[in-house]
């Protein structure tokens, strides 16, 4: 097989969440430790960083990349879902995956793991520690899938675990409150391994406290930390290309974190490196669909933003916007709180209903009718390049045309864009 042959294979014999949902959920641990013993436990060959959370964990993970390259580190990066190709989830100083290791892999590998059955990213997870160690990183920075506590990037032991925050998003697997949610991503909390925590609430503060506490391990939460950050640098004072209004919490909480790691004493992290990481983190990584500006006049921007959490930071950022028109480009996927999410959305935009190519995707006349209930109106379109192509035809030099609702709409408009 070649390069496409084998994606085909991955995307069709291995349940991808991200098509199918609940179906592509495995619970336990199982599948990952066989596949970890098949692979000789690679990820135990460098270092590796944790972080999980609802939002902000893809910010936060390529924010610590950047930094970490800039400090002169060669740096592994893991991180879900992918946007156009699925190297980006597999990187290495910024450089996606090499093609025909991902082509070796499953040709040499498939006959142990087929057996197994397992879902896509059990075996992407798999995949990516066993690039890392090829590549002889000196240290990876692990984004977690889903939840934390039986998540299968769970069984490495990093040099510091990092929540960014928690809503409520995924609550069929993770929990219909706060405190539940936080009980799983607090999962990834180890004995011995510092932890941050970037945003907390007076629900979730003693979930992360007694995991810690029982785990014997130091934690620190963010938001108590002020201007005690890595160096004494303020977030509202670095150049940053994450220009999100909910970036500001990401950055400041990326910030602890890299001081965590300085107090360890062996990562050579500089004030210069954390200067540089930041003001070139989407150059550095490769990271797509944060509040990206994809053209001007009109301007269009699309984000990534996926729940009510992510969403009423979009919607504010929105509303700060000085155009003529604001034109808004949207999908949501099933599992979402879509009311909650439409609910924060302002009625004087034009809305464009669509939705993006994958199972999950809510239907856009479903999206128009609830949407309509709460005084948001616009027309439906069959796909999210039409939908783009109608708002830019129909938008004047100074309107503002916003794309999201779903990392996936993001995709689809990154792949024809």
């Amino acid at each position: 097989m070649n390069y496409q042959d084998t994606i085909s294979y991955l995307f069709n014999s291995a349940p991808l969440f991200q098509q199918v949902g609940a179906a592509a959920y495995k619970e336990g641990l199982s599948n990952t430790h066989a596949l970890d013993e098949h692979f000789g436990h690679p990820h135990r060959r460098y270092r590796t960083l944790h972080v999980a959370g609802t939002n902000g964990k893809g910010s936060c993970a390529h924010l610590l990349a950047a930094v970490l390259m800039q400090s002169g580190l060669r740096v592994g990066l893991y991180t879900s879902p992918h946007l156009v190709d699925f190297r980006e989830r597999i990187r290495v100083d910024g450089q996606p995956c090499d093609e025909q290791f991902v082509v070796d892999f499953v040709a040499q590998h498939r006959s142990f793991f087929e057996p197994l059955h397992p879902s896509f990213f059990e075996l992407t997870t798999a995949m990516a520690f066993s690039y890392f160690a090829a590549m002889r990183v000196d240290v990876a920075v692990i984004e977690v899938g889903l939840g934390g506590r039986l998540d299968c990037t769970n069984i490495i032991r990093p040099d510091l675990s990092l929540i960014t925050n928690i809503s409520l998003d995924h609550t069929r697997f993770l929990g219909s409150t706060p405190a539940a949610i936080a009980r799983e991503k607090a999962g990834i909390i180890k004995a011995g391994v510092p932890v941050v925590v970037g945003e907390d609430t007076a629900e979730t503060r003693p979930v992360f406290q007694g995991r810690a506490d029982e785990c014997h391990t130091s934690i620190v939460f963010a938001q108590d930390e002020g201007a005690s950050t890595a160096y004494g640098l303020q977030a509202d004072q670095l150049s940053c290309q994450l220009t999100g209004l909910y970036q500001a919490r990401n950055l400041h909480t990326v910030l602890v974190a890299i001081d965590a790691l300085l107090r360890r004493g062996d990562y050579p992290i500089s004030p210069e490196a954390i200067r540089g990481g930041f003001r070139d983190v989407c150059s550095l990584t490769g990271l797509m669909g944060r509040w990206q500006k994809l053209q001007e006049r009109p301007t269009v921007v699309c984000d990534t933003g996926h729940n009510v959490g992510g969403m009423a930071y979009i919607a504010r950022q929105l509303r700060q916007q000085t155009c003529r028109q604001l034109r808004i480009v949207i999908g949501v996927v099933n599992d979402k709180d879509v009311r909650g999410m439409l609910a924060l959305l302002p009625s004087t935009a034009v809305y464009y209903f669509t939705r993006a190519s994958v199972q999950r995707a809510r239907p856009a006349d479903e999206l128009q009718s609830t949407a309509a209930e709460l005084g948001l109106h616009g027309e439906i379109y069959s796909d999210v390049s039409t939908a783009v192509r109608q708002a830019i035809a129909d938008s004047a030099a100074d309107d503002f045309v916003f794309v999201g609702g779903s990392s996936f709409v993001v995709a689809d408009l990154l792949s024809s864009w």
